[in-house]
């Protein structure tokens, strides 16, 4: 099947550029001696992530326990869950999840380490706690003594064993404070949590918490994951492992993170021109098939309009007269800004701003070499599916 035999708005994943994507980030791992356990909410493919694991990946990150169980039903059975667990139901889920799969679990706080206590107490499980290490979402916020006494409280807990900590850089999409490079804002998000892990796994050895080579420290996030330098702490301890997600495809975001160049996006929006309208004052607007149901509303640091029109996908060069400036359902608005030379019913292929909630608005997405479709990719954690 050719590229030209599907319907739009579809996804294609660049075949070439996905495999390269998987390597690099599993060489940087090895390179640093961490393990890499990709977080799936990016492609949400049982598929994608066999690929992942046959580069090396020594297991998965996801977020609930709907998006965790295609993969564990497909063979993929060691999973971090990177989310709070909260509520009866979440719970019940979770613990249903256990009994055919390694789970390690995450805590920030003592009311949901006692409800996974209390469905645990009879099959103890991993559980990591989460640190905020500068994004302020979930996370424990405390230092030194104040976190040992939350540490400890967990680890007293029957059916919880503490194994680690773990952290998300989500504010290193922030991008660059005034007068640094992009890549000096991911140093920095990069060396301020892992120093807040560090710092946090000493204290805990301190009060007989946490030993070196025998406790996770978990880091997370594609930015900070393309900076990342490990190192060792006074007391032994090391960064133990890597949970980034984006970088299997990168993005729009990415791009202008500068985590990613425009050559580097595996996935991109395949949409056809529906209708071609112009102004009184003669300006131009092109109208896609393509709109919040496909691109969503993400927008982000550095990026312009809701994503990057390719003018030649095979050289991954960008179409500089279009912007994709508004989005209503089912419809993309682009500026014109210059000559456009397509037609309605041509199509052009578009990298989104955000992948992963691109992906999480569809079904399936097509592997692609080329013109030619060599694979259809289920999106198997579709949300709200169990």
């Amino acid at each position: 099947m050719l590229i030209d035999d599907l319907a739009t708005p579809t996804l294609l994943v660049e075949d070439a550029h996905l495999r390269v994507n998987l390597d690099r980030m599993q060489a940087r791992a090895a390179a640093h001696n961490v393990a890499l356990r990709p977080h799936v909410k990016t492609h949400k493919s049982v598929r994608i992530a066999q690929m992942q694991t046959e580069a090396g990946a020594a297991g998965l990150t996801a977020s609930k326990p709907s998006e965790a169980a295609p993969f564990v039903e497909a063979g993929l059975r060691d999973v971090f869950l990177a989310y709070p667990v909260a509520g009866h139901v979440r719970v019940a889920e979770v613990r249903a999840l256990a009994v055919r799969a390694r789970l390690t679990l995450g805590v920030d706080t003592k009311d949901g380490a006692e409800a996974l206590s209390a469905a645990f107490e009879d099959a103890p499980v991993d559980v990591r706690v989460e640190l905020d290490c500068g994004h302020h979402r979930t996370g424990r916020r405390e230092h030194g003594a104040e976190l040992a006494e939350f540490a400890r409280f967990v680890a007293g807990l029957p059916g919880l064993r503490l194994a680690g900590l773990f952290t998300h850089e989500g504010h290193a999409y922030a991008g660059p404070r005034s007068g640094e490079t992009a890549l000096d804002a991911r140093r920095r998000v990069m060396t301020e949590a892992r120093e807040r892990l560090l710092g946090a796994a000493d204290a805990l050895l301190a009060e007989g918490l946490a030993t070196p080579g025998a406790f996770d420290l978990s880091m997370g996030s594609t930015p900070t994951a393309t900076a990342f330098e490990n190192r060792t702490s006074s007391a032994g301890f090391r960064i133990t492992e890597l949970r980034p997600g984006n970088y299997v495809f990168r993005d729009a975001q990415q791009v202008a993170l500068g985590s990613a160049t425009l050559e580097d996006c595996a996935l991109t929006v395949l949409t056809s021109v529906v209708s071609i309208q112009t102004d009184d004052l003669g300006q131009q607007a092109v109208f896609f098939d393509a709109g919040k149901k496909v691109f969503t509303s993400d927008g982000g640091y550095g990026t312009t309009g809701y994503g990057i029109p390719l003018y030649n996908p095979r050289t991954m060069r960008e179409l500089p007269h279009l912007r994709l400036t508004a989005l209503s359902e089912e419809h993309g608005w682009a500026e014109v800004h210059g000559t456009f030379i397509a037609g309605v019913g041509d199509r052009i292929r578009i990298v989104p701003n955000h992948a992963c909630v691109t992906v999480a608005t569809q079904e399936r997405m097509f592997l692609v070499r080329g013109d030619e479709v060599v694979e259809e990719l289920r999106i198997d954690a579709r949300d709200g599916v169990r």
